[in-house]
């Protein structure tokens, strides 16, 4: 099946759970950090292996939570920023990517001391500010964006009523056409694991 029609599936899917439920009984706010580390694999270019470095940056997650087991998150964050090396070659360049996701959550034991969750959802990467240095400089990099699928584990802890904390761990699929002067050289397979920690207030 194509990424197209699971964005269809997703979407038909959504619109369902809005129409069917007449009010959302909460939203809930995330705030933190997510750490981004690429898979150990990640492609090739010009027939020399690729090697995506990892990130840290501020993440913001809004869940509509249609009822107590079943919402729909909107995941964002500070773009974050990698470095991109080639084999043989060292740092050749680096690239900012933004990782806005949309997911539906499961809640497993709403109510509970310790609440956890499940996700699965669609993910849209998109590249900017791609730079290049040392044996490409002067040549234009660009990593094409990537739409993908996205699953999720975490845990919520209340603190009360209204606050709580808790962490997730999130594996993405994002695969990126790279072209280097407008050629397509390769393809940079980033999959990357996002290990988050979060406070987060329930309206």
């Amino acid at each position: 099946m194509k990424i197209g029609k699971y964005m269809q599936c997703t979407l038909v899917s959504t619109a369902a759970l809005f129409a069917g439920t007449a009010m959302a009984s909460d939203w809930v706010v995330r705030g933190g950090l997510h750490h981004i580390a690429p898979s150990s694999d990640n492609g090739q270019a010009a027939g020399m292996d690729l090697d995506i470095g990892s990130s840290t940056r501020p993440s913001l997650s809004v869940t509509w939570m249609a009822n107590e087991r079943v919402g729909i998150e909107v995941l964002g964050a500070v773009p974050f920023r990698h470095k991109i090396d080639l084999e043989g070659l060292g740092n050749v360049g680096s690239t900012r990517h933004l990782p806005p996701t949309v997911s539906v959550q499961y809640h497993f034991l709403p109510g509970a001391t310790v609440q956890p969750y499940a996700s699965v959802g669609l993910n849209y990467t998109r590249f900017f500010h791609t730079r290049t240095t040392g044996a490409l400089s002067g040549s234009k990099l660009k990593l094409e964006d990537s739409w993908g699928l996205a699953g999720q584990v975490g845990v919520d802890v209340p603190l009360g009523e209204r606050w709580l904390v808790g962490a997730d761990v999130r594996h993405m699929d994002i695969d990126s056409d790279v072209r280097l002067d407008g050629t397509k050289v390769g393809k940079a397979n980033i999959d990357p694991w996002a290990y988050g920690l979060y406070a987060g207030y329930r309206f």
